[in-house]
């Protein structure tokens, strides 16, 4: 949508071909339907969020970015809010406002838009673009800008369709892969715990490699979290997720959770023996320190017999106690469907794509946008501020080739 306005805006004939009969489906249910539209990091942090790749988004995000988007998005009547962690809403909380700001700014500036029309390759003369090939028909073209997302949440029309269109035409993709994506544990018992959400707690991604007697620490995030059918999710997990990802490949790895984050070890241990001198079951105690859920599991995990009087307890069981509560511990399995994702990682190579321009360096008048393109970031608003700026360089930069 914003590379077909920009295209309009800079004087181009432009044409939209939408896969669906509805516009910005997938931006319609960002940020849990309420639109975490971008960040108030700084440019640094941004190129930070997208690292190995972030450099690639120097040019775009100079060209095109925060503050030209939440300027655009005032003129357009959407009001915005910032939140924990600089995430930037729609004061409505409804992504669909956002959606809705893009269709009629389109509309304004004369973009042609053709819902049902399905994209099947793009054709190419002489080592320059010269149509789009549909599913029933055709129509010519003298630049086109690929910006058709990743391959994560398909419902919403990102089936993949733009990494079998760029590879016709030589293009390298590397391997598309869930990037903001629930996990997939090795524990069983994570099924009782299905629902259950867990705030102001502190998780760690941990990697095991063998030989080695302590994990190595990869990151921590400090939030929410929540347990799944058979796994871990919320926010904090899907930020860890990225680099889960990646140390799938290179050994054993590890989500420890601290549920009691604000307690050091030490202040437990001073709780407990001043609370253990009741004569209350283990069971019953637990109630008092953990979500309802957790205390079966938990007792079987601590292996104290529930039935036992707290005041019973050993100076043994109360450190495994401790230990448990300070490092409760998953194991990743893998990371959940890539159709589940968020976000995709992978996609067309950026050493094949113009930072300045995002077009192809391959094919003359093909530009690329958004998801499609090998970028990926963590949480927070930073994908989608992305996906604004290569829409708005890319549709720019295709005006501009088009009319020459």
């Amino acid at each position: 949508m914003v590379a077909a306005g920009r295209a309009a805006e800079s004087g181009a004939n432009a044409v939209l071909l939408e896969k669906g009969s509805k516009l910005g489906r997938k931006l319609r249910i960002a940020g849990k339907g309420r639109g975490n539209v971008t960040n108030t990091a700084e440019l640094r942090d941004f190129i930070e969020a997208f690292e190995p790749n972030g450099k690639f988004l120097y040019g775009a995000f100079s060209r095109y970015f925060r503050d030209d988007l939440l300027d655009f998005l005032r003129k357009m009547g959407v009001e915005t809010k910032v939140e924990r962690g600089g995430r930037v809403f729609p004061v409505s909380d409804r992504a669909g406002d956002v959606a809705n700001a893009f269709e009629r700014w389109m509309e304004s500036v004369g973009v042609r838009i053709k819902y049902n029309a399905t994209a099947k390759s793009i054709e190419v003369k002489d080592g320059r673009v010269v149509g789009v090939k549909l599913y029933g028909g055709r129509t010519d073209a003298d630049a086109v800008v690929l910006a058709t997302g990743g391959a994560s949440y398909p419902k919403t029309g990102s089936t993949g369709d733009g990494y079998h269109m760029a590879r016709e035409l030589g293009h390298t993709i590397v391997r598309p892969r869930p990037a903001l994506s629930a996990l997939v544990v090795s524990q069983n018992w994570v099924r009782q715990l299905q629902g259950l959400s867990l705030r102001n707690v502190e998780v760690t991604l941990l990697r095991e490699s063998p030989g080695q007697e302590i994990p190595t620490r990869i990151a921590s995030e400090f939030g929410e979290m929540l347990f799944t059918q058979n796994g871990v999710s919320g926010p904090i997990i899907l930020t860890l997720s990225r680099k889960a990802g990646v140390l799938l490949d290179h050994g054993k790895t590890i989500i420890s959770i601290d549920l009691k984050p604000a307690l050091t070890r030490e202040q437990l241990h001073e709780r407990f023996i001043r609370d253990f001198k009741q004569t209350r079951h283990f069971k019953n105690y637990l109630h008092d320190l953990l979500p309802r859920l957790m205390v079966e599991v938990f007792v079987r995990l601590v292996a104290i017999d529930p039935d036992k009087p707290v005041n019973t307890i050993t100076a043994s069981e109360r450190t495994d106690l401790v230990d448990l509560l300070k490092d409760f511990r998953v194991t990743v399995k893998r990371m959940a469907p890539l159709d589940e994702a968020i976000v995709t990682a992978g996609g067309v190579s950026i050493k094949e794509i113009d930072p300045k321009t995002m077009m192809s360096k391959l094919v003359d008048g093909l530009f690329f946008a958004g998801e499609v393109i090998d970028i990926d970031a963590e949480t927070g608003g930073y994908n989608l501020q992305a996906a604004f700026s290569t829409g708005y360089v890319a549709g720019e930069a295709a005006a501009e080739f088009a009319q020459r």
